[in-house]
């Protein structure tokens, strides 16, 4: 049984919603919704920082309000992330995200520290977008 999912955004206006939602082997997987059903694949240190990215930059159309992610579902999302960071780096940067985020500070300075654990030059919606797409033709 798949457990419930938490929507960041959908990619457009009444398209189809990214999420995440915990996995039975502790970790998350990345979740895309449309009026057919969701689709999941476990989701990547990349796929996790662009979650939060999109969450904090809001720049993805409003989700679904029954499954959309709280603040605290992004700091557990985060806390995950910066537990399987494959360098120092990244998890002191996710670190620093999430006591920002438990911190309740502003999104700028969330997206400042999840920045730094963002591939050089990374588009969060983009790189959803394309994630999305793999998942539905699958």
């Amino acid at each position: 049984m798949d457990a419930p999912a938490c929507a960041v955004g959908r990619l457009h206006p009444g398209g189809p919603w990214v999420g995440f939602a915990p996995t039975l082997d502790d970790g998350y997987a990345l979740v895309v919704g449309t009026d057919n059903g969701t689709a999941r694949d476990a989701a990547c240190v990349d796929d996790v920082v662009a979650l939060a990215l999109a969450y904090f930059e809001d720049d993805l159309a409003e989700p679904p309000e029954e499954l959309a992610a709280t603040h605290a579902d992004i700091g557990a999302l985060v806390r995950h992330a910066a537990e399987g960071a494959t360098t120092m780096a990244a998890h002191a940067a996710l670190m620093l995200a999430v006591d920002a985020i438990d911190d309740g500070l502003g999104a700028d300075a969330v997206i400042e520290r999840l920045s730094v654990a963002s591939p050089a030059g990374a588009d969060p919606g983009g790189h959803l977008s394309r994630r999305a797409a793999e998942l539905l033709e699958g």
